[in-house]
Formats: C-alpha cells, sequence, structure tokens
C-alpha cells in the first residue's frame, strides 16, 4: 500500500502491557514462579491458561477464583492481595508513549486501549490515571471477549463507527496482529521505541 493509502488512518488502537506499558502481567507472574520454586517460563504459561480458560480475561470469573484455581494446579502461595502486587507493581506506564499517544490526537485521530485485561487495568488507571488520554477503553474483562477471537476487531471498528481499513492496531503479540489483519486492520507489531516510530511515519502519523 503506499504511503497515501496508508495516511487513511482515522484510529490508533493501542495494546496496554507490553506497549503502553512494561508487561507486569509477564514479568508479575514469572517472578511468582521464581519465588515459589517453579520454572518461570512454565508457570507463566499455565497462569495465562487459566486466566484464558476459566473466563477470567473476559470477566466470567473473579480475580479470587483465578488465584485460588493457581494455587491448586501449581501449589503456590501467597494470598490474593500479595500476588496481584506482583503483578500491578510491574505495570509501569511509558511516559513516551503516551506522548506519541498525544501527539496522534493531536493529529485528530482517535487514539484507544484495546487490551486483553482484566479488573487490574482500572485498578492501574486509578494508580497512573492514564485514561484521560484515550477517547476509548476498550478491555476483554468489560467486553466479555478478547483478542484470541478474531471477531473482537471488526467490533470495535463498528463501535469506532469506521472501516477496519481505516484503524491502525499496535500490539506486542503477533498472533493479535495476525488476526486484526485478518479482519481487514492495519497492524503494527511492537519492537521497541525506534521502530514504532518508523512504522507511524509509514502511516502519516509520525509524532
Amino acid at each position: 500500500m503506499s504511503r497515501a493509502g496508508k495516511s487513511l488512518i482515522l484510529a490508533v488502537l493501542f495494546d496496554f502491557g507490553g506497549v503502553l506499558a512494561e508487561e507486569g502481567f509477564r514479568e508479575g507472574l514469572m517472578a511468582i514462579g521464581r519465588a515459589n520454586g517453579l520454572d518461570p517460563a512454565e508457570f507463566f504459561a499455565a497462569a495465562a491458561r487459566e486466566a484464558y480458560n476459566h473466563g477470567y480475561v473476559v470477566g466470567r470469573t473473579s480475580e479470587h477464583v483465578f488465584w485460588g484455581a493457581l494455587r491448586r494446579t501449581t501449589g503456590i502461595k501467597g494470598s490474593d492481595e500479595e500476588l496481584r502486587n506482583e503483578i500491578l507493581d510491574r505495570f509501569i506506564v511509558r511516559p513516551w508513549m503516551l506522548d506519541i499517544v498525544r501527539n496522534i490526537r493531536k493529529q485528530a485521530r482517535t487514539v484507544c486501549i484495546l487490551s486483553d485485561q482484566t479488573n487490574w487495568l482500572e485498578e492501574l488507571d486509578l494508580r497512573h490515571g492514564f485514561f484521560k488520554e484515550f477517547d476509548r477503553v476498550f478491555n476483554s474483562f468489560r467486553l466479555g471477549i478478547s483478542k484470541a477471537d478474531p471477531t473482537i476487531f471488526p467490533y470495535v471498528a463498528a463501535e469506532l463507527g469506521l472501516e477496519p481499513s481505516q484503524i491502525l492496531f499496535i500490539d506486542d503479540n503477533a498472533g493479535h496482529i495476525g488476526r486484526a489483519r485478518s479482519q481487514g486492520l492495519h497492524g503494527v507489531l511492537f519492537v521497541d521505541k525506534a521502530d514504532l516510530l518508523e512504522r507511524l511515519d509509514e502511516f502519516g502519523l509520525k509524532p
């Protein structure tokens, strides 16, 4: 696609963990695994499965049920509060990413969060106050659907009143990017700041 075609982007969707902020979910769970004498990567994979399979990510069950299931399957110790803080404390919002968001918003584009998060996203906003930087927040916990389901992308496009081809989605998960592209959105796999700035420039969105 030509740069002229790419410049028709009217909305940009940002993932939260791993893009707007450091990846607290993965890093926190791996820290919990290490503290309990478990292989960190294997424990993270097990915890992610529990979060998705028990429906915590899409709001079908509570955080308390999630931690209870994880204790039973892995034997980890610690209260819900202790375990959750290992995760929430590692979600460090990147100030330079918020600068990019503000700049894109000034270019008369809609900017949104699209995240596979839980009630934690709202609690993190209470800590850091980043929701005000966005026009909309799409959180799987509230939507009842995650980015593992491709239909989330046309749903968000319809909510914004846009064609999928008018939307750019930025995520650090290649699978999510692939599903977004399969539904007609443009996708940028987040690698680092320099690469993101270069890719935004290609879409006519250089900060």
